[in-house]
């Protein structure tokens, strides 16, 4: 890089990242050691690619995209129930990667690895000719008899989903222009929903043990669900009406009644979808209240296979596709 090679950007921006990981060896060998496993937990690793234009709009800003590839990968440990222990990265540099978007880049990731305590333990870079790409490989802990999963649902099992639904589709749609008659307000807090997503880490550590099944909302919640339902070998019925949205999402539902259907499958929520016996129903009014999280119910697992969405009349929706997919 031009002003900044190789070493030199890795002893001056990303050596003071691994500060909190001793086995990191502040980067200065070939790979880390990770520290032992807390008595009783094991460790869980999730690995994420995001490519500019494709997982983020070119012209996002560069902070927002570190935060946004680490915390899709913070929300698939929050997924599985386990707290975050460092990660590594790979970044590849496109022809029009310069020194002040690496800048940028790496005081974002400073700002969540402050935030999450999630330090950089390894990785590597390199230059190409292709669009920017970030890849993080994340570790986590959890104990070994409380990891969710995503094949314990069961008939009768009622489904919940964190926070709300359909800002993350929303928010692209808003950043590229494609959302008018919105407030400039609840425009701009679509598209932070969609650059910025939160990861739902201390929900995810509370469900751990409690919760049947579990999945992170990211290619879209019916598409998700039956992710679930597959695993379970169970089908679903989700309640339209119970789905939650933003005050943002909801104007932007009042403004196209059509929005409906891309909400439910739109993606990039990064909130978690869980299954819950009747009998833990109960504890979790409290849970939410402790991990200062909004949950609601919004459907129930039966027999049969796939999920069924039905509207304010019970009417069954025909939706073509359920969610994203790469082709």
């Amino acid at each position: 890089m031009s002003g900044l090679p190789e070493f030199e950007l890795i002893d001056t921006l990303l050596k003071p990242l691994a500060v909190g990981a001793p086995g990191a060896f502040s980067l200065t060998d070939d790979a880390a050691l990770l520290p032992d496993a807390p008595s009783g937990e094991a460790f869980v690793v999730t690995k994420d690619a995001l490519a500019s234009g494709v997982h983020m709009l070119a012209d996002d800003p560069p902070g927002d995209m570190a935060r946004k590839a680490l915390r899709v990968n913070l929300s698939d440990l929050a997924a599985m129930g386990a707290q975050p222990v460092g990660f590594f990265m790979a970044l590849c540099l496109g022809p029009n990667t310069d020194e002040t978007f690496v800048r940028k880049f790496v005081a974002g990731l400073a700002q969540d690895i402050e935030e999450f305590s999630v330090p950089l333990m390894g990785g590597d870079i390199i230059r190409q000719g292709g669009p920017f790409i970030v890849t993080i490989t994340a570790i986590g802990s959890v104990k070994k008899e409380a990891v969710l999963r995503r094949n314990r649902a069961e008939p009768g099992h009622s489904l919940w989903v964190s926070g709300t639904i359909g800002d993350g589709a929303l928010g692209l749609w808003a950043a590229r222009g494609e959302l008018p008659g919105l407030s400039e307000a609840r425009r701009n807090a679509l598209i932070q929903r969609y650059r910025v997503p939160q990861p739902r880490l201390a929900l995810g550590r509370a469900l751990a043990g409690v919760a049947q099944a579990c999945i992170d909302v990211s290619d879209g919640l019916i598409a998700d669900v039956e992710h679930v339902c597959a695993a379970s070998g169970v089908g679903c019925e989700i309640d339209m009406t119970q789905v939650p949205l933003s005050d943002a999402g909801k104007a932007a539902l009042h403004a196209d009644g059509n929005l409906m259907k891309s909400i439910l499958t739109g993606g990039d929520d990064y909130e978690l979808a869980f299954a819950m016996s009747a009998d833990q129903e109960e504890d979790l009014k409290d849970l939410a209240k402790r991990t200062g999280t909004p949950i609601k119910r919004i459907g129930t697992f039966g027999s049969g296979k796939g999920v069924r969405v039905t509207d304010d009349s019970g009417a069954e929706l025909t939706i073509a596709r359920s969610g994203y997919r790469h082709e």
